[in-house]
C-alpha cells in the first residue's frame, strides 16, 4: 500500500489536498434515544471506490468550566457505563432539542448537576466530539466567580457528586490520568490556552 507524507507547517501551503468524499446514498440504521444511526455510501476521491460508512446523528454537547472566587473548578464524579469507571469530569451534557445556544445549555447544566452558578457564560471552544463517527460538536463555556446557588435536580439517570478542584492541581491530576475524559481534556486544554494568554474568548 503506498503511503504519502505530507508535512504542514503554517503558514504554508501543503503540497497535496484531503478532497471531500461525495455521498451517493443514505438510509437510517437505527434510532437509540440519544442518538440515531445512519449508512452512508461514500465515493474515495482517490481511487473511484464506493465504501459505507457509519455514522451517529446526535445534538450538540456541552462542557463547563466553572470557576469559583477561590480559583477551584467545579468538577462532578460519575460513574460512566461506556468505560466501567468513576470519572472526575467537569459539568456538561446533552443540548436540548429546543436549545440553539451553547452558553444557554451550559449554565442550566452547571445548575442542574452542581447547583453552582455565577458571572455571565463565554464560549472558550469547540471541537468535534468524535468526527470519525459523529456528526456533532462538543462546545466550552467559561463561567467565573461561581458559587452554590441551587438546590440539585438530577435527572432519573444520573447520580454525581459535586468536588471543588484547586486549579493549580488540574494539569497534575491529568497527567497522572485521574482526569481521563478525553472530551474534558480537550476543555481544559482551551481552558489553559486561555490562562496562559494565548486563546482569545468572546
Amino acid at each position: 500500500m503506498a503511503r504519502v507524507a505530507s508535512h504542514c507547517q503554517c503558514g504554508i501551503a501543503p503540497s497535496m489536498t484531503i478532497k471531500p468524499w461525495k455521498k451517493i446514498a443514505s438510509k437510517p440504521v437505527g434510532d437509540f434515544r440519544i442518538f440515531q444511526m445512519r449508512s452512508d455510501t461514500c465515493v474515495n476521491p482517490r481511487t473511484g471506490q464506493t465504501h459505507d460508512f457509519y455514522v451517529f446523528d446526535t445534538v450538540h454537547w456541552v462542557n463547563v468550566i466553572a470557576v469559583t472566587p477561590n480559583d477551584e473548578l467545579v468538577m462532578v464524579e460519575q460513574y460512566r457505563h461506556g468505560s466501567n469507571t468513576v470519572e472526575l469530569e467537569i459539568p456538561g451534557g446533552m443540548m436540548d432539542p429546543h436549545e440553539t445556544d451553547p452558553l444557554e445549555s451550559g449554565v442550566r447544566e452547571l445548575q442542574e448537576e452542581t447547583g453552582y452558578a455565577g458571572g455571565p457564560p463565554r464560549h472558550l471552544g469547540r471541537v468535534w466530539s468524535n468526527p470519525a463517527i459523529m456528526n456533532n460538536a462538543t462546545y466550552t463555556i467559561l463561567v467565573e466567580n461561581c458559587r452554590l446557588q441551587h438546590n440539585l435536580n438530577f435527572d432519573s439517570g444520573e447520580d454525581l457528586i459535586t468536588r471543588l478542584v484547586p486549579v493549580a492541581e488540574v494539569n497534575r491530576l491529568v497527567a497522572e490520568g485521574k482526569i481521563a475524559h478525553s472530551l474534558v481534556v480537550a476543555a481544559l486544554f482551551h481552558y489553559d490556552l486561555w490562562r496562559r494568554g494565548l486563546k482569545k474568548i468572546g
